[in-house]
């Protein structure tokens, strides 16, 4: 068997890294599972930092025609003109659905060296939350070059905060010192559980600077408490006066994703349904309304696409939970400078 064949293989077997929800969900052997997968798909989120995203598909998928709930079957066919194209489900029904991201993919690297790719099958990149990098007003890093001279300097001083170690915050922290030429090794990075803990941190000194979704730090950068030095996506937030990370000359383009998986041994036919209810989905008016108003931003890719794209940003975080030392692999990668995005 070539490399190509023993990698689809490695992508059916099944690994419950802190992914229990999307086992049960896929399919546990109970007579309700066995009907959701009869009749049509069930929409579940693998924990609860990913309910509020599950629910707002489901409540999306229902306004696109899809008889929905979260963690209840979608049973019906869309309606005329606003399901997916080509009609309704697969015959048999669908599957179950769920709703995962970016710290379930870097939670799995760091337990078991496995992917996401051996837990279920892609289906869909549904949204992102934007990233923002701040120190408090009063600091005397004006701008993010200066953050970026004084982690370059002296990693093991440039004190850094965020959510816990190992998740999108700390990560961004380790592209942004990888992309600038810093030891990743020797970035001092302290992971608080609740972002007011960072806060208090950042505030009282105890950190530099701070990472974490711009929707939870809106609030302190409005109240002029703490400035922004960049944000992680590619293009500026309207409303926001801040550089992206790329206009800072920094080649990184990131968001703490989400996305839809289907099961491990998901049927192509039902894949294919799948995947066009989630392009319905997230092509509709009422998804978009969804983002906007949690401060979500919308990052459609589906199908082979968004499968490809999940190989390239595996191979990312592999790469950078190395970097940062938290995971002790000899496995080279190739994914610097191709995430996906273009750069």
């Amino acid at each position: 068997m070539g490399d190509s064949g023993e990698k689809y293989m490695r992508r059916r077997r099944f690994l419950a890294c802190g992914f229990g929800a999307f086992a049960c969900a896929a399919g546990c052997g109970t007579e309700r599972a066995a009907n959701v997968l009869r009749t049509g798909f069930s929409i579940n989120a693998a924990g609860q930092r990913w309910s509020r995203v599950g629910r707002a598909f489901a409540d999306a998928a229902r306004a696109a025609g899809f008889a929905a709930a979260l963690g209840h079957a979608i049973t019906g066919s869309p309606s005329s003109g606003a399901g997916p194209a080509g009609g309704g489900l697969a015959a048999g029904g669908g599957a179950a659905i769920t709703v995962s991201g970016l710290p379930a993919l870097a939670a799995a690297e760091l337990n078991n060296g496995q992917s996401l790719l051996d837990t279920g099958t892609p289906l869909a990149r549904l949204s992102g939350q934007i990233e923002v990098v701040v120190v408090p007003d009063r600091s005397p890093l004006r701008d993010f070059d200066d953050f970026a001279a004084r982690l370059l300097a002296s990693p093991g001083q440039a004190l850094l905060a965020g959510g816990p170690q190992g998740e999108p915050d700390h990560l961004l922290f380790g592209l942004i010192a990888r992309a600038i030429g810093a030891d990743g090794r020797r970035v001092d990075y302290t992971g608080y559980p609740r972002l007011g803990e960072a806060a208090s941190a950042l505030l009282s000194g105890k950190a530099v600077a701070a990472a974490g979704p711009l929707a939870d730090w809106r609030t302190a950068i409005g109240r002029g408490r703490v400035r922004a030095l960049a944000v992680s996506s590619a293009r500026r937030v309207p409303d926001l006066e801040v550089p992206t990370l790329l206009e800072c000359g920094v080649r990184v383009d990131f968001a703490d994703w989400t996305a839809a998986f289907g099961p491990e041994d998901m049927p192509d036919e039902s894949r294919e349904s799948a995947v066009r209810m989630c392009e319905a989905v997230i092509a509709s008016s009422e998804w978009e309304a969804a983002c906007l108003a949690a401060g979500w931003l919308p990052i459609p890719l589906s199908g082979d696409d968004f499968a490809r794209w999940l190989d390239t940003e595996i191979a990312r975080t592999r790469a950078v939970l190395r970097d940062l030392g938290l995971l002790d692999t000899t496995k080279a990668t190739t994914c610097w400078g191709s995430c996906g995005n273009g750069h």
